[in-house]
Order: structure tokens, then C-alpha cells, then sequence
């Protein structure tokens, strides 16, 4: 299979060094408007480097492309490559508002091809087994969850992320991860109440959602924190509690609740870290399910989705309400 990377910034670097690794797999261009960006990429990987869209799909021969531009870019390109023909894997957000999405969605079906987002939080293994840990009943019913993901504001590098027309803000670039993976674990969100602080390189958002199986999360982002970046996450059941902390080396850990028989039993699940790259993960799932013609772990659907509760959490901000879903009957 033949595939183009467009955008070379970091993410595209990340997508293009793993198709030239990949088995049975060819990376035929690289493609960015910074041409020392799309140079430095074809170095690196053996690829073709273009310097627009319009001359890497008149000249090179690809079946799939990773769009990894920013966020307001993504329906554009994501439609043009459809309309050409190719398969789209992008990286999330999906898009910045509802309708968009929409339209991509459509444009992709229309056009016979596959639409892929990369809500890679959904191949990391902390989060693979927390979700597993739910599912195979070790925490019993859920009842409440805490997701954090707080980092440096990256509109100090790179200004379009300090547009929120642009970059969505960090609700729908940053928040969506976990928004998607609560989704992804507990179901279907009923209402949403957002609260958010935005000034000079700060960006901070808390936001709670009740699902419709009466559980609830509180959900955590922070572009701004002068730490390092760092994840949390933990679910608690009536049975149990599994927590994973992105600072500790191993880092998933189930507390099971105790009973008239043992006392609390703590169980660590080790992770090696960095030994299979999640973005890694994700690109061979995607390519597979191409090959195949399967559905994808998570499909352009839950792209749409975790879109939707970033999008009610920003109105639930704005307006001081909380905010029922679904937003639009589609």
C-alpha cells in the first residue's frame, strides 16, 4: 500500500518515520508549505518531498494520506483528497464545528473512501486496559471518573493555536482525548457543564458529564501549566477503582474494594513504556483495516462525538448552562 504524509511538523514527522518502517507499506511523498520542513522529512525517510497538495497528487502515486496539519486545515484537504480518490487518516480534531465534520463524513462515504481519526489515546496501553478493566467487570458498576491532561500552552511555538478560530481552544485540541475515551468507556453522554479560563497563554477548562448510564466524570485540561506534561485518568466502580498516571513509571494501578473475606488487594499492571509506540499502533490498525475493509476501533462516528461534547462543553462555558446532547439529530 502506497501512502503521503501532508503536514512535516511534528505529528507528520511521527506518521511519516512509521510508514517507512512499516512492512508492506511505502511512503511515496511527504509534502509541507515550509519546503525545509518536507526536505528534512524526505531525508529521514526516503520519500519524495513537495512543497504543495496540488503537486504531490498529480505526481506521486499514493492510496492513503495522514493529514497532520493544523486543526482548521483538516476539512479542506481531508475533502480534496476524497474527491481524488484516497483514503484519509487524519489527526484529530476531526474538525472545529459540527456541521464540517459532517460534511467530511459524507464527502468520504461519497467518494467510496475511508475516513480515519487519530484519537490515539484509544492505543495507549494504560488506557486500552483501563477500559478492559471496566468491561471484564474487576471495578463492577461505574460510578465516577477523574480525567487530567495539563501541558504547556503551545501557542508560545506556534501561534495558530493561540486562535480559537483556528485551533478550537484547548477543549476541542487537547480535552477531546479524554473526552473521546470516557465516551469510548462509559457510554453515551447525557448532559455536559463546562467551565473555562482563557488570557495570555492560558488556556483551562473543567468539565462534567453525566452519562446516560448515571455515571459521572470530571474531566481536566490545561494549556498553561508550568510543569511537565502529564496525564491522569481513573475510574471508580462499585467494586473497585483502576487509576493510571502518565508520571509513574508503572503506571496503571487497580484498588479493589475489599470484602468480608481479604482485605484492600492492590494490584500494579506494568507497562513498558515506549515499547510499541501508540502512534505506531494506530497507523498499522488503520492501514489493516483498509487492507481488510473492517471497522476501525474508533471510527470517523466517535470523531464526530467527542467533537460534540467539546462543542457542548465550550456553549456550556459560554452560557453558564449545562447542556443536553445530542446537539443535532443527524
Amino acid at each position: 500500500m502506497k501512502v503521503a504524509v501532508l503536514g512535516c511538523g511534528g505529528l507528520g514527522r511521527i506518521h511519516a518515520s512509521i510508514y517507512a518502517g512499516m512492512r508492506d507499506v511505502e511512503l511515496t511523498g511527504v509534502c509541507d508549505i515550509q519546503q525545509d520542513l518536507a526536505d528534512d522529512a524526505a531525508r529521514m525517510t526516503g520519500a519524495v518531498a513537495y512543497s504543495s497538495f496540488e503537486e504531490m497528487l498529480e505526481q506521486a502515486e499514493f492510496d492513503v494520506i495522514s493529514i497532520a496539519l493544523p486543526s482548521y486545515l483538516h476539512k479542506e484537504y481531508t475533502m480534496l483528497a476524497a474527491k481524488a480518490g484516497k483514503h484519509v487518516i487524519s489527526e484529530k480534531p476531526i474538525a472545529l464545528n459540527l456541521e464540517d465534520a459532517e460534511q467530511m463524513i459524507r464527502c468520504c462515504e461519497e467518494n467510496g473512501v475511508r475516513l480515519f481519526v487519530g484519537h490515539v489515546v484509544r492505543f495507549f496501553p494504560d488506557y486500552v486496559n483501563m477500559k478492559h478493566s471496566l468491561d471484564e467487570g474487576k471495578l463492577g458498576r461505574a460510578c465516577v471518573a477523574h480525567a487530567s491532561r495539563i501541558g504547556g500552552h503551545p501557542g508560545a511555538t506556534k501561534a495558530w493555536y493561540n486562535e480559537v478560530e483556528q485551533s478550537g481552544g484547548v477543549m476541542v485540541d487537547l480535552m477531546i482525548h479524554d473526552l473521546d475515551f470516557l465516551r469510548w468507556s462509559l457510554g453515551e453522554v447525557k448532559t455536559v457543564y463546562g467551565l473555562n479560563r482563557r488570557e495570555e497563554l492560558l488556556d483551562y477548562a473543567l468539565v462534567t458529564l453525566q452519562f446516560e448510564s448515571g455515571a459521572v466524570a470530571n474531566v481536566e485540561a490545561n494549556w498553561g501549566f508550568p510543569g511537565q506534561f502529564q496525564t491522569k485518568a481513573e475510574i471508580a466502580g462499585s467494586e473497585g477503582i483502576v487509576m493510571a498516571n502518565s508520571l509513574k513509571s508503572s503506571s496503571l494501578q487497580i484498588h479493589k474494594a475489599p470484602s468480608t473475606s481479604e482485605a484492600s488487594t492492590f494490584v500494579t499492571v506494568p507497562e513498558s513504556p515506549g515499547f510499541q509506540s501508540p502512534y505506531e499502533l494506530e497507523l498499522l490498525h488503520f492501514i489493516d483495516c483498509i487492507r481488510t475493509g473492517s471497522e476501525s476501533i474508533v471510527t470517523a462516528n466517535d470523531a464526530y462525538k467527542a467533537l460534540e461534547l467539546a462543542v457542548a462543553a465550550i456553549e456550556s462555558a459560554r452560557t453558564g448552562q449545562a447542556i443536553h446532547l445530542p446537539l443535532v439529530q443527524r
